[in-house]
């Protein structure tokens, strides 16, 4: 019988059925899909795949996070087992030396070889594929992603494979009219689903196949040097070209969900109709929008342009980097430095949020995708990782105890010990100060307008007592900018982040003060007024 009966539902199954955070509409179209029922095989697969001819990057990250939150989804709607296969297409001819790697003339004697077969750059691992493929699994193991790996090499190697190839030779005729009308007209001369593994070379061949045996299993090639080549089309003697290759590990592997970006969209259509064609049912895909760089330009493996995951988990918390992975996937988002204050803000705000929400709603709190259902209880210190950063702007200073001599003077019960996340938050905003902040910073003198401001908001905060609150102070700032005839405050606190902060952004001002302190702020601003060195 193809289909398990559905499990008993539960009230997390009904108010998933309900909720309207994306990983549930993308688990109600997959249990559609399933007509509700556990597949043959007993589980139901997700599948995410890497192309280890660059070196892991954040996009990669961000395909593994998105389809782990759409298959927890999954879970907690109809309470069937999954798997996901992190699957690497380290069997492909590599086409050209990526640009952010050492030893490119070694790498290069290599082209055309399949990435497992070509010596590892980095001089750590067995190949180029093994060394790129334990990055990834680090990684993905740093952030707690259950997964099995999946070599295409082994795959190939093992047999496992050997059916759908079979299935591809049988139905030759019929993939080649699916990708030849795609194709241009010297290409299509040429092409053929298989790609011989030469036995002389060692490279993945891309030439043409004279003789189709289906009956032996075999195909008949003319090599580079003219020869006519038999070889099996099992074993790993070949492998298939891309889109009739993604057809076949969905087949083979009867994947049921797959994500993939707006640049495979032709590809996914592609790989669909071959899957039909070879019997297989195509799995549910998901088309995500790509990550820009700075300059608007999409990110590359082999350029190495925009953020590595490295960078990111340098200046901010790896909550941070899921929460911009889960927002609007659908939207094209620029992934560089300047995102990662906002990204870390927010989620510090909705897991704040979390705990009064009523379940239903959790449901659409992103916390709740990023954590699997189990956030962890909020920090009661209630500082903002902007806050810290400008908090390390007046500091100067690379050592966290500085700033938590501020910290503990303004929350005498927040300790390193008692808060790891602040803690961890005040070691992200000292490097992040200090890469991106501290170079630009500009400070400028006063107008004679804002020097009248200044000085009548230095002598209000010495008027103040030291347990004034936040939110007080914050009006005393607001009342001082209104006296001194600022059409629009906005300019008032823009002047007071150029000349105290020396940047046009800026934290609430009452909040920032409250923690820097009442003195010390009265002291910075005469020192401003006095024009001394601020950057020092």
């Amino acid at each position: 019988m193809p289909f398990q009966p559905e499990p008993e539902r539960t009230k997390a199954h009904e108010l998933a059925s309900h909720a309207n955070a994306w990983p549930f509409a993308e688990a109600r179209a997959l249990a559609k899909h399933l007509k509700n029922g556990v597949p043959e095989k007993g589980y139901v697969l997700f599948e995410t795949g890497y192309g280890p001819s660059g070196l892991p990057h954040i996009g990669t990250f961000g395909e593994v996070a998105r389809t782990t939150m759409v298959r927890h989804a999954f879970e907690v709607l109809t309470g069937m087992p999954t798997k996901l296969f992190a699957y690497s297409d380290d069997m492909d001819g590599l086409r050209k030396v990526p640009d952010n790697i050492p030893n490119q003339e070694m790498v290069a004697e290599h082209l055309g070889k399949p990435l497992t077969s070509i010596p590892d750059p980095f001089g750590t691992h067995e190949s180029f594929a093994h060394h790129n493929n334990a990055r990834l699994q680090a990684f993905l193991d740093d952030f707690g992603f259950e997964y099995e790996f999946k070599s295409a090499t082994e795959e190939y190697k093992a047999g496992h494979l050997d059916g759908t190839l079979l299935k591809v030779l049988e139905h030759h005729e019929k993939v080649l009219e699916i990708i030849l009308p795609t194709l241009g007209e010297e290409r299509r001369a040429t092409y053929s689903p298989f790609l011989p593994v030469c036995k002389k070379t060692g490279r993945v061949l891309q030439v043409p196949v004279v003789e189709i045996k289906s009956d032996d299993g075999t195909i008949v090639y003319k090599d580079e040097d003219g020869s006519l080549v038999e070889t099996p089309v099992t074993g790993g003697h070949v492998k298939l070209q891309w889109k009739a290759d993604w057809a076949g590990r969905w087949t083979a592997l009867d994947v049921d969900y797959e994500m993939s970006g707006k640049d495979l969209i032709e590809s996914v259509r592609l790989s669909s109709r071959i899957c039909r064609a070879l019997g297989g049912t195509p799995p549910v895909n998901l088309t995500y929008e790509l990550f820009l760089d700075e300059n608007g330009e999409k990110i590359s493996k082999s350029k190495g342009n925009g953020l590595s995951m490295e960078e990111w988990l340098r200046y901010a918390t790896p909550e941070s980097l899921s929460l911009f992975m889960y927002q609007k996937p659908k939207t094209a988002k620029r992934l560089f430095f300047d995102v990662i204050p906002k990204n870390v803000d927010e989620y510090l705000t909705f897991l704040g949020k979390f705990g009064e929400q009523e379940e239903k709603d959790q449901l659409s709190n992103p916390v709740y995708h990023i954590h699997g259902g189990h956030p962890p209880q909020p920090e009661a210190a209630g500082l903002s990782f902007n806050i810290l950063l400008n908090l390390a702007s007046v500091c100067h200073s690379d050592d966290k105890a500085v700033l938590w001599h501020f910290i503990s003077r303004y929350r005498p019960d927040a300790t390193a010990e008692n808060a790891p996340i602040l803690d961890k938050l005040v070691g992200y905003a000292i490097n992040y100060y200090n890469d991106f902040v501290k170079p630009n910073k500009k400070f400028r003198a006063p107008t004679d307008q804002e020097r009248g401001a200044l000085e009548d908001l230095q002598g209000a905060l010495a008027g103040l007592a030291a347990d004034t609150q936040a939110a007080d102070i914050q009006t005393e700032v607001y009342e001082v900018g209104k006296r001194h005839g600022f059409e629009n405050l906005r300019d008032w606190f823009k002047a007071c982040y150029e000349v105290l902060l020396g940047q046009e952004q800026g934290p609430r001002m009452g909040s920032f003060i409250a923690l820097y302190g009442l003195g010390e702020t009265v002291e910075l601003i005469g020192k401003a007024l006095a024009g001394e060195d601020l950057s020092a």
